[in-house]
């Protein structure tokens, strides 16, 4: 459903939402280690997520990443799929066809705009915040 890049910045904010609860500025090598995406993109995701400021990066020996957790429950998991994605999810066909219209639909075009909009209701209900609970809790897991 989403992009790797998406996947790979999902858990990687969600693992930093968790250790920005206790205070705590996240290195890149430990967000790899927590959440089990690859190093290399995982920083270039987090890059963009930085500009989009929905992460902080701090340099210097105590830097890191970190969200302030007044911020974490404003950003919505939306705003993370728009930074990375766009809004391909929403507006995109459901068996990815390039042009697919109320006028010319793919085979899935009306059951797909119910799934749609219930994907764009949950991304933009749920907060940083609400899945860290749940990772921080034990009662979600990032890796396997």
């Amino acid at each position: 459903m989403f992009s790797k890049a998406c996947e790979h910045g999902i858990k990687a904010i969600i693992y930093i939402a968790t250790q920005s609860m206790d205070g705590k500025r996240v290195k890149i090598g430990d967000v790899v280690e927590n959440s089990g995406s690859p190093e290399a993109f995982t920083a270039k995701v987090l890059g963009s997520l930085t500009k989009y400021h929905i992460v902080n990066s701090y340099t210097g020996p105590n830097g890191g990443f970190f969200i302030d957790v007044k911020d974490m429950k404003k950003i919505k998991m939306s705003d993370i799929v728009n930074a990375i994605d766009g809004d391909s999810l929403y507006n995109g066909c459901g068996m990815g066809l390039s042009e697919c219209s109320k006028t010319q639909p793919c085979p899935m075009h009306d059951k797909f705009i119910k799934v749609r909009k219930e994907i764009k209701e949950m991304l933009t209900t749920t907060s940083v915040y609400d899945l860290a609970l749940g990772l921080k809790s034990g009662k979600t897991v990032l890796i396997r």
